[in-house]
């Protein structure tokens, strides 16, 4: 649940380009332009390193751009993403959670019209500070 950062190798082929994480098992994508490329190489670094967090998996340390060997038709870059943004927006259904609170507490809440599930939402955000 992180920042993460790690290189990439393009590679030019006759249609585009095709790009490949070395550190990561089965992290490949392809695109028709240089553009397209990065956009694509994000999202499938994204989702792979999401799938490890889910799973609780061991995330593996990326090398440094220049210790990345590559042929004559391909360069290497460094890709970066946000799994815990992708997490956000690509896994926002809701989960029903039962808690328990004073009764007081309850009709005090209720009387003035709050939405319990969003106070609850408001402070897990600030607990664990995020946006």
């Amino acid at each position: 649940m992180a920042k993460y950062a790690y290189p990439a190798i393009f590679t030019e082929e006759e249609n585009g380009y095709s790009i490949r994480f070395p550190d990561l098992e089965s992290c490949y994508t392809s695109a028709e332009t240089i553009n397209d490329g990065i956009a694509m190489a994000e999202d499938v670094l994204c989702l792979t390193l999401y799938w490890l967090e889910k799973e609780e998996k061991q995330i593996p340390a990326p090398a440094r751009v220049n210790d990345v060997t590559h042929g004559t038709n391909e360069f290497v870059s460094l890709v970066a993403c946000d799994t815990d943004w992708y997490r956000r927006f690509y896994d926002s259904k809701a989960v029903k959670k039962t808690l328990t609170i004073p009764g007081w507490l309850n009709d005090l809440a209720e009387r003035k019209g709050i939405n319990f599930s969003g106070v609850l939402q408001d402070a897990l955000k600030a607990e664990l500070r995020i946006g």
